[in-house]
């Protein structure tokens, strides 16, 4: 016998598995949330650092979010603060990114792929098994 409850869990679960985690889509929209209640200057940034972050940044739905949120949190504090943009990300805003990017290496294609390559060099080199 199932408890009432029961068969609203198994279509939720269902549904997550088809269309990802209700969690991590909350989390975002309140992410996108934050980042639009930023000044325009710092939003825009953010939404130019997120797109490129995505794209290098980490592959695991939850490392992704934590960045964002991270970032968030930095650009609101550095608005409450005052701090202009270009003192939060520097004269070069792609090392900017690459040093922020490094906190978060869990799931990165980009790290699996150098190590996939240096596991097969190794590997036709005799140098690892």
């Amino acid at each position: 016998m199932t408890t009432e409850g029961e068969p609203r869990k198994g279509l939720r679960r269902y549904v997550e598995v088809l269309t990802g985690s209700f969690e991590h889509k909350k989390r975002y929209r309140d992410y996108k949330a934050r980042v639009e209640r930023l000044p325009a200057s710092h939003r825009t940034a953010v939404e130019a650092l997120q797109r490129y972050m995505v794209y290098f940044g980490p592959g695991t739905g939850e490392s992704l979010l934590a960045m964002l949120e991270d970032l968030a949190d930095l650009f609101e504090q550095s608005a409450a603060s005052g701090t202009p943009v270009r003192e939060i990300v520097g004269d070069d805003p792609v090392e900017f990114a690459e040093t922020f990017l490094r906190n978060y290496p869990e799931g990165q294609w980009l790290s699996r792929e150098r190590n996939r390559l240096a596991d097969a060099i190794d590997r036709v080199t005799d140098d690892r098994p």
